[in-house]
């Protein structure tokens, strides 16, 4: 298909009017299709139901260390538990400390109290100070941008570049401000644009000089072992590059198995400097007797081992990779060549990041909610939902069945089109 931009009025008035058609005969249909975040499966959620079988009610429910897993106690977790996320993310057994189901709910509270009592080897709580802000490597993870919200902490965007965020501009900002305390990163398969962070970006991250003592890197390896392909990328260990730069409490590391097991009840784990660890635990035992340990249990009886986590995740793959091959056909026969449109090819994660020209995306996802195809909010992938250029949209291809997976994306190219056409012809709503 030839370049929109370089047709005549005559051609993209033709245009708009088969589009229209086309779109009339979507809203017809009357579609009720949502893709507005990035949901395991029914077929997913099923890989892991025989964890629900692993324990007996004969036997001694207890730990390697002799907790009784239905009593109180654990506060940071099983040895068992333990031993097997610091396999899963690289890290020493001493380096972990493990929580309830949510990693987003660990990254809250890590805020939380950074706001109320500072950081280890802080001087004074964050919510004491003139002003908090964050680095936010935008397109980014919308919940990430909440928590800050949340706080009042302010948000100042970071482009992302295809190895990572502009450390150029990271570098700069955090050398200068004692305000700008951390940067939010999803380093593995980032949300949305699929981006691994390369070894030269971990170790800038690792070594620049930042003028706040108590700056922190929030980790979110949400993805570390989401796999698409038979080559994952390779992610360089945070921990190991800040210890080997001399800031071994810089970073806090997150991750869990919200889209490994189960959303509602998986395991999520926090990783950093037994320093950073040791200053935590004060805290949570007046917060908290301790998370689910027989939870725990059934994780570590189920995978058995990190590479018992890996090969169910080749499971995983099976399942969503035609989803995601489809949404990237539909895109490439639809979209390709017309000039409107790019989007990433993840090698692993949960999404697709499509942007369209300038100053249509808000119009893109309105016109396609209009024929019945709910999508994530222009904007949420920016601090205050709010894209400067109004054009990325994140599409998340796991939770329809494939056929209505292709419907939506049929939706959503056709609205890309038509937004693109009217915006051409300055008919934009």
């Amino acid at each position: 298909m030839s370049n929109l931009w370089t047709r005549s009025t005559d051609d993209l008035q033709q245009l708009e009017q088969s589009l229209q058609a086309r779109y009339e005969a979507y809203q017809s249909r009357r579609l009720r299709l949502d893709m507005s975040r990035g949901k395991p499966c029914p077929e997913q959620l099923d890989l892991s139901m025989g964890m629900l079988d692993v324990l007996r009610p004969d036997e001694a429910l207890r730990a390697a260390d002799g907790t009784d897993l239905r009593n109180y106690g654990g506060l940071d977790g099983i040895p068992e538990a333990k031993a097997l996320f610091a396999s899963f993310l690289g890290v020493q057994t001493g380096e972990i400390l493990i929580g309830g189901n949510s990693s987003l709910n660990m990254m809250h509270d890590t805020i939380s109290r950074a706001m109320l009592h500072g950081v280890a080897g802080g001087e004074v709580p964050w919510s004491k100070l003139p002003s908090v802000k964050f680095l936010c490597p935008s397109p980014g993870y919308d919940r990430h941008f909440a928590i800050c919200e949340l706080f009042g902490i302010e948000m100042i965007v970071i482009d992302m570049r295809q190895d990572g965020p502009d450390l150029d501009r990271v570098e700069e900002l955090v050398r200068g401000d004692e305000s700008i305390k951390g940067i939010w990163c999803v380093p593995k398969y980032s949300n949305p644009d699929g981006i691994t962070y390369s070894d030269e970006v971990v170790d800038r991250l690792a070594r620049m000089v930042t003028k706040a003592s108590d700056f922190r890197i929030f980790w979110d390896d949400a993805y570390t072992v989401h796999h698409l392909s038979d080559t994952p990328d390779r992610l360089k260990p945070i921990l190991e590059a800040c210890r080997a730069a001399g800031h071994p409490d810089r970073p806090f590391i997150f991750s869990s198995t919200s889209k490994i097991s189960f959303p509602g009840a998986g395991v999520a784990v926090m990783a950093a400097s037994e320093h950073n660890l040791s200053f935590i635990r004060k805290q949570l035992s007046v917060q908290t007797i301790g998370p689910d340990k027989i939870n725990q249990m059934r994780h570590v009886r189920f995978f058995g081992s990190a590479d018992g986590i890996r090969a169910h995740m080749e499971k995983h793959a099976a399942i969503i990779k035609p989803k995601f091959e489809a949404v990237l056909d539909i895109l490439e026969s639809e979209l390709g060549g017309l000039g409107i449109a790019s989007w990433n090819k993840p090698n692993g994660g949960y999404f697709i990041s499509l942007n369209t020209p300038d100053g249509c995306a808000k119009e893109v996802v309105r016109l396609a909610a209009e024929a019945g195809v709910t999508l994530t909010g222009a904007g949420a992938t920016y601090p205050y939902g709010l894209d400067p250029r109004d054009r990325n949209i994140r599409i998340a291809p796991t939770l329809p069945p494939l056929e209505e997976l292709r419907t939506a994306i049929g939706v959503l190219a056709l609205c890309v089109q038509l937004a693109s056409v009217r915006e051409r012809l300055g008919r934009s709503k």
